[in-house]
């Protein structure tokens, strides 16, 4: 796991009032995560283009199985773009900031929404600190093929001061059920977004 965007600051970033979406089934994009993408239906590519034209951010959207979106996303940055001679790119999104679907600006040939942050509630810092590292206790032990990068990973996680970062970067590596990450992507509360992450951590120890 790549978290070397821990250095990317939110802080002072301005967030369009609209962002491209591309839509995929149970994919949660979490701020502070990298997600890699291979863009190849036509539309998307279109997208894309647009994207790259214009503020370079757009937003991974999860059907909520009818004909419409979930309402919360996470705002992402491409950190990089890479066309194949086909016409198809392999892209690298960055998670910025968690966002609300509040609209729809255009919806073909592909889907622009109006977007706005979500408001973090305030949760003493002392007590995210101490659920991160509750948090980090319960990961999985290491594989064989995977000791030195979850030791690394589990380093810089230790190091990082963003408690929230670090509860975000934990549900996208580690949680599976797509419930669950529904709740942990939605939730405004970095506490009970800790308490929710905490409990998933050791269901799946009782596994």
């Amino acid at each position: 796991m790549d978290i070397s965007s821990k250095t990317f600051s939110a802080k002072g970033f301005v967030l369009p009032h609209s962002l491209p979406v591309i839509v995929l089934d149970d994919c949660y994009h979490f701020p502070a995560c990298h997600l890699p993408l291979f863009i190849f239906e036509d539309r998307y590519r279109r997208m894309l283009d647009h994207a790259l034209q214009t503020d370079r951010m757009f937003c991974v959207g999860v059907s909520d199985g009818a004909n419409d979106v979930l309402p919360v996303t996470t705002a992402g940055l491409i950190r990089a773009s890479v066309k194949n001679p086909d016409g198809t790119s392999q892209v690298m999104l960055y998670g910025v900031c968690r966002v609300r679907i509040t609209g729809w600006d255009q919806v073909k040939p592909f889907r622009i929404a109006r977007v706005e942050p979500v408001l973090t509630q305030h949760a003493p810092t002392k007590t995210l600190r101490l659920l991160k590292s509750r948090a980090l206790d319960l990961l999985p032990p290491p594989t064989d093929d995977s000791c030195m990068s979850m030791q690394q990973m589990r380093h810089e996680l230790e190091q990082m001061d963003e408690a929230e970062a670090v509860c975000d970067i934990i549900a996208f590596h580690f949680i599976r059920q797509k419930a669950a990450l529904r709740i942990l992507l939605e939730e405004c509360c970095p506490q009970r977004r800790y308490e929710k992450l905490i409990s998933e951590l050791q269901k799946a120890q009782d596994c």
